[in-house]
């Protein structure tokens, strides 16, 4: 079968030029295409493979648990191991407020949990959120993103939606007593990893108290330890009240959830009850993998060696056609000057046998947001790769 022209006829397309990678197999921080040639990967399907890709003891747990029984029944009704261990597990990672988990299958699922349980926490209808944030493309998390572009074609939306600047002081102001909850990045993955200013998450959290709004922390792709820490938000000195993870959290396999407290999550239960509800969410071999996942970064002190990872990268990828780097950990954004310029340097990093992609709401920049069990050989290695693609870029403009 000729895989490409069977995957532009037969699966649903999301733009008219994919990348059209062939992937055969993957190891690590490596991606192997059709031919058998390795690529570097800094992509790490959108901040997902943490742990790298087939880790044994991720593999190991999947055999095992799929060899007990996968899905059951819908969410909430049986006591199943894997789901009891790994609420227990990430519980014990959270602040004493987060200790209660649901499980979903995805970042957007994860988002619209929340957005209903501070709506029926609170009694209030309307939400905030960022300009250009990205928590997902169903109705609800779309609802949210704060970029017309991609929403007017889907109008009407959600209704009761505001949006303020991240990192912005002065837009706290726009936090009032009507809104529910704000849903907010605590590192802006999309826009190019933008990091707040210091003081800003605790001035949100003080608003929030004085609105008596909900703060929801989308920590799905900079949660699980990719910017130094197991969230993002122990950086910044405050606790949200609702907490939303996805991507790495299933170690490669669909996992999300929405943690809150026992009290916040028991109003899901009654009046009415079933207040949310999934059929897969919490799927007991996704959750086995994302035991073995956490399990991995812990034994190993992949969080810890983060920072360090951060410093080599930063230190080494300088170059005249670099602007900045922006993020934090390894959740970075390399900047250019234009999107025809950094076209030309994904295309080239590619060639030389690394992959790395634009983002959202930033196309004058490449992600570099590598699987956190990258080695800094690697890294050096990587480094010299873009190096001399940046440099072949020059020459051509």
């Amino acid at each position: 079968m000729n895989y490409r022209t069977a995957f532009l006829n037969h699966v649903a397309q999301t733009s008219e030029e994919p990348m059209l990678f062939q992937a055969s197999h993957a190891k690590g921080s490596i991606v192997y295409d059709e031919l058998n040639n390795p690529y570097y990967d800094l992509i790490a399907g959108i901040s997902v493979s943490s742990v790298g890709h087939c880790h044994p003891q991720v593999i190991e747990a999947i055999t095992k648990q799929i060899n007990l029984y996968s899905h059951l029944m819908v969410y909430g009704e049986f006591v199943q191991g894997p789901q009891v261990e790994l609420a227990t597990m990430l519980s014990a990672l959270l602040p004493s407020s987060l200790s209660t988990v649901y499980f979903v299958n995805s970042g957007n699922e994860a988002i619209d949990g929340a957005a209903k349980l501070v709506k029926r926490i609170t009694g209030k209808s309307r939400l905030i959120s960022c300009f250009n944030a990205y928590h997902g493309s169903g109705h609800g998390a779309l609802s949210l993103m704060g970029s017309e572009f991609f929403k007017s074609a889907y109008r009407p939306l959600l209704p009761g939606i505001d949006h303020l600047r991240f990192g912005s002081f002065e837009d706290l102001q726009l936090i009032t007593e009507e809104h529910a909850g704000i849903v907010i990045e605590t590192v802006q993955g999309e826009s190019g990893c933008l990091t707040a200013p210091p003081g800003y998450f605790e001035a949100l959290r003080k608003r929030c108290n004085e609105t008596g709004t909900l703060v929801i922390a989308d920590e799905i792709q900079c949660g699980m330890g990719r910017t130094g820490s197991w969230f993002a938000f122990e950086q910044e000195n405050f606790v949200p009240d609702v907490l939303c993870l996805a991507k790495a959290f299933g170690a490669g396999l669909p996992l999300g959830a929405f943690v809150s407290s026992k009290q916040n999550m028991h109003t899901l239960t009654i009046d009415p009850p079933l207040g949310h509800i999934t059929t897969f969410g919490g799927n007991p071999v996704c959750c086995a993998a994302s035991i073995a996942g956490i399990k991995v970064m812990e034994e190993n002190g992949l969080i810890v060696a983060v920072k360090a990872k951060e410093q080599l990268l930063r230190s080494r990828l300088i170059h005249p056609l670099i602007k900045e780097i922006s993020g934090r950990g390894l959740l970075l954004k390399v900047g250019l000057e234009s999107w025809d310029v950094n076209y030309k340097v994904i295309a080239a990093c590619r060639k030389h046998g690394v992959l790395t992609d634009w983002f959202l709401f930033c196309v004058n920049g490449f992600r570099v947001a590598p699987p956190l069990t990258i080695s800094m050989e690697e890294l050096d290695l990587i480094c010299t790769k873009v190096l001399t693609a940046l440099d072949e870029v020059a020459l051509q403009i």
